[in-house]
């Protein structure tokens, strides 16, 4: 008859048992950081989301500010007083686009990098190179949401080059105007908007 020698198996469960602890553990921490990294993701895109509609509505409002034929020479020249906090939507429609200064940048980095070749925007009352959005209803005043991203816009006159003579260049007939939106100086996006002005007189 064999026996059993239960002595030297007495730590054999306590070994096991740490074991399948320790197994268990790993899996955890392993699930937690994946849980983790899960959310990061989630929490970029949205953001990244909430930063494209922003510059997209900020890209909205410096459409609309083009779109009604007055104000002619406010619109075909830069105006150092239009890219102010003052500036802002008016009821009647007659609204003053804030204009990218063409002598102070380089066109062709603009084209390609507005953000970088302008550089960030502020909310001081100095001139602007980048005017904050302030909502599309000018009967309401926007609020931004805490937390939210800033959006912001300008325009670009595209000159009439070798047809700029004529009406054109007395401020009537077609213009044209690259606008950009932005959003927490990371987000741009970009529109050409085709407008009719009446003329210099108006």
């Amino acid at each position: 008859m064999k026996t059993l020698n239960y002595a030297k198996q007495s730590g054999a469960v306590l070994v096991i048992a740490l074991v399948m602890l320790l197994v268990l553990t790993l899996l955890a921490t392993s699930s937690m950081r994946g849980t983790a990294l899960d959310a990061r993701i989630t929490g970029n895109h949205r953001l990244a989301v909430e930063q494209l509609n922003m510059a997209n509505a900020a890209l909205r409002e410096g459409e609309l500010r083009l779109l009604d034929p007055f104000n002619v020479l406010e619109k075909t020249q830069y105006v150092a007083g239009n890219c102010s906090l003052e500036n802002t939507l008016n009821i009647s429609g007659f609204n003053k686009p804030c204009l990218v200064d063409e002598s102070s940048i380089n066109i062709d980095q603009y084209f390609v990098r507005p953000i970088r070749e302008l550089g960030a925007a502020t909310n001081g009352n100095e001139e602007l190179q980048w005017m904050p959005y302030r909502g599309l209803d000018p009967s309401e005043e926007f609020v931004q949401d805490e937390g939210a991203p800033s959006g912001y816009w300008n325009a670009f006159y595209i000159k009439a080059g070798e047809i700029e003579s004529g009406k054109v260049l007395h401020g009537e007939g077609e213009h044209y105007f690259l606008v950009t939106g932005q959003a927490d100086n990371e987000v741009a996006v970009q529109s050409t908007v085709k407008t009719f002005l009446f003329g210099l007189n108006n």
